[in-house]
């Protein structure tokens, strides 16, 4: 991203619609599943080379919404060869907003907009700085699913979407009001598709207003079916889900008092892209949203912030010296390890009872921007494994080494500082041994800590119960 710019090199896009695949019990078709997996195929060709900290997938409301997700993202994160996360809607919505902001600079306050296939997101900011960001559970998708069965267009149709999607929307009318914005702007394919409609048919330069959508609605009902939709400037492809958008579109700007809705040049894809650029050259530094994060969250919940830098230092510590190099060539994962020790206290603010389980629950749910739902998840289950038994953790202990050797660091350093107090950093040595993890101290400083020494004696013997990936030996 050469001067803060990036160049597209090549551009691959399939329209899936994964979200018309989930049926009512929220489960994802065989089918919908098939079309997933067939295009992730195609792009994994294309991205057959690249290093993993070069490439970055989430998904968004489908598989937020989805009870059989696990399955499907075991399968697709097989077929594509990297991972893929699953965002939460406002750090979705944070993330459209960075991708509108870095292709259109302004200092105007603005609204922006976004509409997919099963959420919309709505976005108050300034400059490049989100204010205000929302994600509602409605999207083009679902309201043309539901209000326009079959494919057939109503006007009852188009009056029942609009009352369901102004449920959605009402919570908002304060916080997204006219007086909040000078400019609004509708990013992703409904806002595109509509603003091309319209030019095409002479009604506007460009801009949706009001009037503008009232057209659109107005042939859509002379159509009387989604088949038979001949705007000019729409492609085939988004025939089934116009009526929704519309629905949601003309709801907003009824709503919200939006008189000009201009297209965007930026959305989710660009977001990612300037979120992945920042990552990358802010590893170790505070380029890095997630560090910022982090910080919050440890004030939002009174953190110890001197025990949990204790704790931090000691267990990279660990990791540094005594986790095999194909472990620690994942640089993500040191940080997960560091994240996890800044806020494994966080549970304390609701109970100091079992206060490692208020732990992970929080950080599993909580909006921290710049973490997808699938880290916090991963972070929450290292932080739930800081203490007690291991058979609450053991699924995840056989499933990855990885995250083994994170949850043995994190202990170890939250035994070794269980005092409170200021330790000495270069008191224990981690060994690696093929399946062992070889703890070494001193005698004098075993001798001179009696209480500490059981403690890891006490580990020593959990790992040996939990009989997983690894084993922790101590000096005989």
């Amino acid at each position: 991203m050469p001067g803060g710019r990036y160049r597209r090199i090549d551009y691959l896009k399939e329209t899936v619609r994964l979200g018309a695949g989930l049926d009512a019990a929220g489960l994802l078709s065989d089918e919908a599943t098939e079309r997933g997996l067939t295009c992730l195929r195609r792009f994994a060709s294309r991205l057959s080379g690249f290093a993993p900290g070069q490439v970055r997938a989430v998904a968004t409301q489908t598989l937020r919404e989805a009870r059989n997700r696990n399955a499907f993202l075991l399968r697709a994160q097989e077929v594509l060869g990297f991972p893929i996360e699953v965002i939460s809607g406002r750090e979705e919505a944070r993330l459209i907003y960075a991708g509108v902001a870095h292709l259109q600079a302004g200092d105007e306050p603005r609204l922006v907009i976004d509409i997919g296939g099963r959420s919309t997101e709505l976005i108050l900011g300034r400059g490049r700085v989100p204010m205000v960001a929302e994600s509602f559970g409605t999207g083009c998708v679902s309201l043309s699913l539901r209000f326009f069965e079959g494919g057939r267009i109503t006007e009852a149709g188009f009056r029942a979407a609009q009352v369901a999607a102004g449920a959605e929307f009402e919570e908002a009318l304060g916080p997204f009001a006219p007086e909040h914005w000078d400019h609004a702007l509708g990013s992703s394919g409904t806002a595109g598709a509509v603003s091309q409609v319209l030019i095409a048919a002479g009604m506007s330069d460009g801009r949706i207003t009001p009037a503008g959508l009232r057209w659109c609605m107005q042939q859509c009902l002379a159509a009387g079916h989604i088949d038979r939709i001949d705007l000019p400037g729409l492609k085939p492809e988004r025939r089934a889900v116009l009526p929704g958008g519309l629905s949601i579109l003309y709801t907003l700007a009824t709503h919200f008092d939006i008189q000009a809705l201009w297209p965007a040049k930026g959305a989710l894809r660009q977001g990612l892209i300037v979120d992945l650029h920042e990552r990358l050259v802010g590893a170790g530094r505070s380029g890095d949203m997630r560090d910022e994060s982090v910080i919050s969250l440890q004030q939002r919940f009174d953190v110890d912030a001197e025990q949990a830098e204790r704790v931090t230092r000691i267990a990279l510590a660990l990791w540094d010296q005594g986790v095999p190099a194909a472990v620690r060539s994942d640089g993500e994962r040191r940080r997960e390890l560091a994240w996890a020790c800044s806020l494994h206290e966080m549970g304390l603010m609701v109970s100091h009872h079992d206060h490692h389980r208020h732990s992970a629950y929080l950080l599993a749910n909580v909006d921290a921007a710049g973490f997808s739902q699938s880290q916090q998840r991963r972070i929450g289950e290292l932080v739930l494994g800081q203490r007690g038994g291991l058979r609450k953790i053991e699924t995840a202990l056989a499933a990855s080494e990885a995250f083994a050797w994170q949850v043995l660091c994190l202990r170890l350093a939250v035994i070794k500082c269980h005092a409170r107090q200021p330790v000495h950093d270069g008191a224990l040595h981690l060994l690696p041994r093929g399946r062992e993890a070889l703890l070494r101290y001193t005698r004098s400083w075993a001798d001179e800590r009696p209480r500490t020494l059981f403690l890891l004696q006490e580990e020593a013997a959990a790992w040996a119960r939990q009989g997983g990936p690894l084993a922790l030996r101590l000096p005989g």
